[in-house]
């Protein structure tokens, strides 16, 4: 099955502007994302979406130099962006991955694939019910579940966050979902605030800079040195309907 990730990316966090081009360890975050994700076994090929804002042109320089396609869309309407992106590079199967997720796990999406494809699901993801850490969130959806999402959701939150649309609507949709044997979901492993930057690059320093290590890696990591979870630990999640 032929399957594309969309990376989406943009230089206009509210939290942290810019951060997607951020140095981690001698590389952006957006070059270890896509870096990651290129050691996966079940993605044909990988796209980042971005946006037609006058900012985002260091996104698209930067995805040259990583030898990876862009496409520019809405900034507001990721929905739509998403949906034209994966009409631009035509797959059967989508895998969307933000670019504030430095620590994604190729063997994690990989098995996410998997369960997608196992369960013939129109949506799959590792995160309903959230047992792995925060930062890790992969899903997998079909174009055509993509296709009915663009033409059927209307709220403000579906067309912002690509998915609820799907996930939410159970009686339309065929769901997966890929859940871990233990509850790690109170780490934070995510990109949004200086604090979670401060706790990305004691990670990457921890592990030598590279960016080839496992996710279980950071675990006895984080164990060793529980002040690291402390360094993002009061950094509140935003909800879907924040704006």
């Amino acid at each position: 099955m032929n399957t594309l990730a969309i990376i989406q990316a943009r230089m206009g966090s509210r939290r942290l502007p810019g951060k997607v081009l951020l140095d981690l360890g001698g590389a952006t975050v957006l070059a270890r994302v896509v870096r990651r994700l290129e050691r996966s076994e079940h993605i044909s090929q990988i796209v980042v979406a971005t946006t037609g804002a006058p900012a985002d042109e260091a996104v698209v320089s930067e995805c040259q130099r990583l030898h990876v396609p862009s496409f520019r869309g809405s900034e507001d309407d990721v929905l739509d962006r998403y949906y034209q992106a994966a009409r631009s590079h035509p797959a059967a199967a989508i895998v969307r991955v933000t670019s504030d997720c430095p620590l994604i796990d190729p063997e994690l999406v990989d098995e996410t694939i998997r369960v997608f494809r196992d369960k013939r699901a129109d949506y799959a993801s590792n995160v309903f019910p959230r047992t792995y850490p925060r930062g890790l969130d992969t899903e997998v959806f079909t174009f055509a579940a993509l296709d009915r999402a663009w033409q059927g959701a209307r709220e403000p939150y579906e067309r912002e966050h690509v998915t609820p649309f799907l996930y939410e609507h159970p009686e339309i949709f065929r769901l997966a979902s890929l859940s871990g044997d233990v509850d790690l979901s109170h780490y934070r492993w995510t990109l949004d605030t200086p604090e979670d930057l401060e706790l990305l690059r004691a990670i990457y320093s921890r592990l030598d800079n590279r960016d080839d290590f496992r996710w279980q890696d950071v675990i006895p990591l984080m164990e060793r040195e529980p002040e690291l979870v402390e360094l993002n630990s009061q950094v509140l999640q935003k909800s879907l309907r924040e704006h």
